[in-house]
Order: C-alpha cells, then sequence, then structure tokens
C-alpha cells in the first residue's frame, strides 16, 4: 500500500536547493528565488503554474544576486 494519497503526487518537482532564507530586501527565498506565497502555496499549484514560476526563477536570482 502507498504511503501516499490518491489525490497528492508522489512527487513534485521543486526548485528548492536546501539554501532556504528570505531576503528582508527582496522578499525572494536567497536559495530558489520564490516568494514566500510561491513556497508556501507550491505543493497546491499545478504542473503549468510551477512551470511557469521555474521558468522565472534564473531571472530573478540574476536581478537580486550582488554584483561581483
Amino acid at each position: 500500500m502507498s504511503s501516499h494519497p490518491a489525490n497528492v503526487p508522489a512527487s513534485i518537482r521543486t526548485p528548492c536547493i536546501k539554501v532556504c532564507a528570505v531576503s528582508g530586501q527582496t522578499g525572494l527565498c536567497i536559495g530558489c528565488g520564490r516568494t514566500l506565497r510561491e513556497i508556501a502555496t507550491w505543493g497546491q499549484l499545478s504542473d503549468a503554474e510551477r512551470d511557469a514560476v521555474m521558468e522565472s526563477l534564473p531571472a530573478r536570482l540574476r536581478e537580486t544576486s550582488p554584483a561581483p
């Protein structure tokens, strides 16, 4: 018997890299670039919604990273 309820996927793709800290300046996680709302609702988003967020993350992280 599976330990997952029938209506919950066994695994959900996530950009989380286990560096979880939200910047007070940007409101984004410094590890993955998501907002607190996105992190909190990640499991309820559709695959398409998660894909759209994930597509935007590299640009978010570039824009908020300090210049070298």
